[in-house]
């Protein structure tokens, strides 16, 4: 039967056939010890992303110890403990992994090996997995529970089928994500070049004390260029309505999130008002726990607030084009640095005094305008690619649960 002609809509399933899940798959138990191995790819729950089927990522033998399980090609690796994380990807090649997990072996007898993997991300199975869980803190599979559970699967022809189908959505993806990395790393690349005079310098390059820069450029201090302002000691407290109270949480994403902010009392916001007020066209910068996140304030509000022991106000003086600021901010060389100049400890911070002294390569107010609309371009790009991206995994994820 062509794939054209199924129907996954109207899945018939009346042929369907129900089966126990060690029916299905095998667990696989077999122990090795890091320290007595020749092998070196470790996999650990931190290194699985959720809704997945890839391993991207992977330690060694030195990062760990204590007896794993050994895992190969073609296995699949289940987060048991959190199954709400849905974390199930596909091993390529020999090693071992975390013990909070589960080597799942696909019986080819009962299920097409390909499809599996799917089926693991299925709602059906998902949904199944965290309702069997147990614990509160660290919520965990037993594979004596999960053995038991039973689920109906599709005739074998019609399962190598719909796995072919599958992969090629999947093979979508992954050259999607292909684009977005290269995309990426055009955009670091460009603005790593802007940083160390790489690009633009058509008129030579000169000598300072943060390395090469194009001639006519100048390094300056944040402190001449910008305004940075810390805010008070203030433990708010949070009421349902009032005034919008900013956090770091809210600024990690592309755009807040307004239904999830925090509202403090008028009384409050009055306290505050007159120290920090940020306004459009500023930049707000955490630093202390997740330091380096910016973001451009790109709304009329007329009064805003936020925490003063995570977020600096940054306001432009003059000569200064706010996204070029915030691309040098947003640059792996200038993030390395301001790591470099945090203080460690149990909350990672980044006093203001130390980034009031950052210097930075600032070129005339037209080529950073120009530099700007090139990083701006880009990143349409990127953004333009991630939304297909999302896309095609919401497809995905249509087509699997249709499926099972």
């Amino acid at each position: 039967m062509p794939i054209k002609k199924i129907d996954l809509k109207n899945l018939d399933k009346t042929n369907w056939q129900s089966y126990r899940f060690d029916e299905i798959a095998k667990s696989i138990t077999e122990r090795i010890d890091p320290n007595n191995t020749d092998l070196e790819m470790y996999i650990g729950l931190e290194h699985l992303d959720p809704e997945s089927i890839h391993i991207r990522r992977n330690g060694t033998r030195d990062d760990v110890k204590g007896q794993k399980l050994k895992c190969y090609p073609g296995d699949v690796i289940f987060g048991k403990r959190r199954a709400y994380q849905r974390k199930a990807s596909i091993v390529t090649k020999e090693g071992f992994c975390s013990a909070h997990s589960m080597v799942l072996r696909a019986n080819p007898e009962i299920i097409e090996p390909k499809l599996f993997p799917f089926f693991l991300h299925s709602d059906l199975f998902m949904h199944r997995a965290v309702d069997i869980s147990v614990g509160s803190l660290s919520p965990t599979i037993n594979w004596g529970t999960l053995k038991k559970q039973e689920y109906y699967l599709p005739p074998k022809d019609q399962q190598a089928q719909l796995a072919e189908l599958l992969w090629a959505m999947d093979e979508v993806i992954e050259k999607e994500l292909e684009v977005l990395e290269k995309t990426k790393n055009l955009l670091n690349g460009f603005v790593e070049g802007v940083i160390h005079g790489k690009h633009l310098n058509d008129k030579g390059l000169q000598k300072t004390k943060i390395g090469l820069i194009p001639l006519g450029w100048k390094v300056l201090n944040m402190d001449d260029i910008v305004s940075v302002k810390d805010g008070t000691h203030f433990t708010p407290k949070y009421t349902n309505k009032g005034m919008p109270f900013l956090r770091v949480t809210d600024i990690q994403c592309s755009n807040i999130d307004f239904k999830k902010i925090k509202f403090i009392s008028r009384e409050e916001h009055n306290q505050l008002i007159k120290r920090c007020n940020p306004q459009k066209g500023d930049i707000l910068y955490s630093k202390n726990g997740t330091i380096g996140i910016s973001k451009i304030i790109d709304w009329d509000w007329e009064f805003s607030v936020f925490v003063s022991l995570a977020l600096l106000r940054i306001k432009n003086k003059k000569d200064l084009n706010i996204s070029y600021l915030k691309l040098l901010l947003d640059s792996v060389h200038i993030k390395k640095e301001i790591y470099r100049r945090s203080k460690q400890g149990t909350i990672t911070n980044l006093h203001l005094e130390e980034i009031r002294l950052f210097r930075m390569p600032m070129p005339p107010l037209i080529k950073q305008l120009e530099i700007a609309n090139n990083v701006e371009k880009i990143n349409n790009s990127i953004c333009f690619i991630e939304s297909k991206i999302n896309t095609s995994k919401s497809l995905q994820k249509t087509l699997i649960n249709q499926i099972f």
